[in-house]
């Protein structure tokens, strides 16, 4: 499981001073970057060598309990399932343990022209 910490800024709230539902993509778009480079995979070098990048296919998420201005949130990022050319992930957003926001993310492997493509093994055993 890896951990992402952040604190809310005003520019991710709404008038209310609650985070902005779109925003929990954005923070959990972050805690996947650092998730993926703190396994030693980097994605630009990746994208160079074997022609091969990320991108999400699906999200279902559930939004359970606002988060709000100077929030101190952790993402934690879990590997669900990898498969040939897709990637599961839970990424679950806290304040002091309580859940606020829960994803199931699809990822899937891109080759230059957009199309499906095998993840190459020395990745697919790093997120196993």
């Amino acid at each position: 499981m890896h951990r992402f910490d952040l604190r809310v800024y005003y520019e991710d709230t709404d008038l209310a001073g609650i985070v902005y539902y779109a925003n929990y993509l954005k923070f959990i778009e972050r805690a996947r970057t650092e998730f993926v480079r703190e396994l030693g995979i980097d994605q630009t070098a990746l994208r160079a060598a074997e022609g091969v990048v990320f991108a999400v296919r699906r999200i279902e998420a559930d939004y359970l309990a606002p988060a709000r201005f100077d929030d101190e949130l952790t993402v934690f990022t879990t590997p669900e399932s990898v498969s040939g050319a897709r990637i599961l992930l839970r990424q679950v957003v806290r304040r002091d343990g309580e859940e606020l926001f829960s994803a199931l993310v699809t990822l899937v492997a891109l080759g230059e022209g957009g199309q499906p493509q095998r993840l190459p093994a020395n990745i697919r055993l790093l997120l196993q």
